[in-house]
């Protein structure tokens, strides 16, 4: 559930949560300013609306997903080339 700054729920009519870039930094653990260069990076998309930008809470759930996997990856290859 994406819960808004001013604790409300924000969804769009198709069902689909929006977080600011604000609360994708409180959950990702980084600064607002990492969040603004993956956007801008094409990692994360984002609806822009008027000054602000609005993160669907399932693809900040998949960024986390996919680069887990990928350090999870490169962690299992480095032990094998230890080897």
């Amino acid at each position: 559930m994406a819960v808004s700054s001013q604790g409300r729920e924000e969804r769009r009519a198709d069902g689909a949560y929006f977080l600011t870039v604000a609360e994708v930094a409180s959950i990702m653990k980084v600064s607002k300013m990492a969040v603004y260069r993956l956007i801008h990076d094409g990692h994360l998309p984002a609806l822009r609306v008027k000054r602000s930008f609005q993160v669907p809470v399932d693809a900040v759930h998949e960024y986390l997903r996919e680069t887990e996997a990928q350090l999870s990856v490169a962690s299992v290859s480095s032990e094998s080339e230890e080897l």
